[in-house]
């Protein structure tokens, strides 16, 4: 046909090797040199130190595993550390969903200085995160002699323990929306908006399901955090055995105290809920990659 010029896949595919830039073709020799680089990087850094985990605990067998898991100071630290992560997570939830509504779907001065406050516990050492809530609400902090006097106790307790918690992790779901928000735009929700439609339902039935999957993967990284905060949790513990101690500090104490077993043990449960944060991460990753691919298509 007049206008037209066929090729044949040869020929294409001769025109896309042409096409390729000359310095991502590589000969085999340094793409095999670059992959066992990788592997033996991964395996020594992460595959080995995983398997020492599981390896010390179970050294003195299943019973003794059992055992340091279902010890009371261990089941303490186990429910606690669940605790803390079904409190602060639905928190930053909250938080994350209504910063990047502000952040993506109005203008107003102060979007930059916002912006860089939600980012501000990435740059701040989680041991001085716990610090500040020990001057704020300690004993000899600036609301501590109020909060005696009325038999209300944050540091060394559940609360101050909560609240440091979320300080560390409340980054994640706002910074997992706010790109994926603001490159989706506002076009459907003023649409809905001209329908009639009010803020609640607009929420429920425009943003949330373009947002889930987005949602879904700050709320998986930012669960994995608290769940495995240390720096921030130690200020404000007091490492109380039995009250105020997570698995991570629990995990010190064992190990301080030479209990290598009860150490391991403890630290082995956190890796299966890494791993299982890990396989949800992916499953998300993969099921946004698909939508994507099906909306591209």
């Amino acid at each position: 046909m007049a206008g037209y010029v066929t090729t044949t896949p040869t020929q294409g595919a001769r025109a896309v090797t042409m096409a390729r830039p000359r310095h991502i073709t590589e000969s085999p020799t340094v793409k095999w040199i670059l992959i066992a680089v990788a592997l033996l990087f991964l395996g020594f850094m992460l595959i080995l130190p995983l398997v020492s985990i599981f390896t010390e605990a179970f050294r003195k067998g299943a019973e003794v595993y059992a055992e340091a898991l279902v010890e009371p100071d261990a089941a303490s630290a186990i429910r606690l550390t669940l605790t803390v992560a079904a409190l602060a997570v639905p928190a930053n939830l909250i938080f994350g969903i209504a910063a990047a509504w502000v952040i993506t779907k109005f203008s107003f001065k102060g979007k930059n200085l916002l912006l860089t406050l939600i980012d501000l516990p990435f740059a701040v050492s989680p041991v001085i995160s716990g610090l500040i809530y020990v001057l704020l609400f300690g004993a000899h902090g600036w609301f501590g002699p109020w909060l005696q006097a009325h038999d209300i106790k944050i540091i060394f307790a559940l609360p101050g323990i909560v609240l440091a918690t979320i300080f560390v992790t409340f980054p994640f779901v706002a910074r997992e929306l706010i790109p994926l928000m603001q490159a989706q735009g506002s076009q459907e929700e003023e649409a809905a908006v001209t329908l009639g439609a009010k803020g609640w339902r607009i929420f429920w039935k425009v943003t949330l399901p373009n947002i889930k999957w987005g949602l879904l993967y700050g709320v998986i990284l930012c669960n994995a955090r608290a769940m495995g905060e240390f720096g921030a949790v130690s200020v404000v513990s007091g490492h109380i055995r039995g009250s105020t101690n997570t698995m991570p500090l629990h995990i010190q104490i064992l190990y301080n105290e030479y209990n290598f077993a009860g150490a391991f043990a403890i630290a082995s449960l956190l890796v299966l809920l890494a791993v299982v944060t890990l396989i949800a991460k992916s499953l998300i990753e993969w099921k946004f990659q698909t939508r994507h691919s099906r909306e591209g298509e």
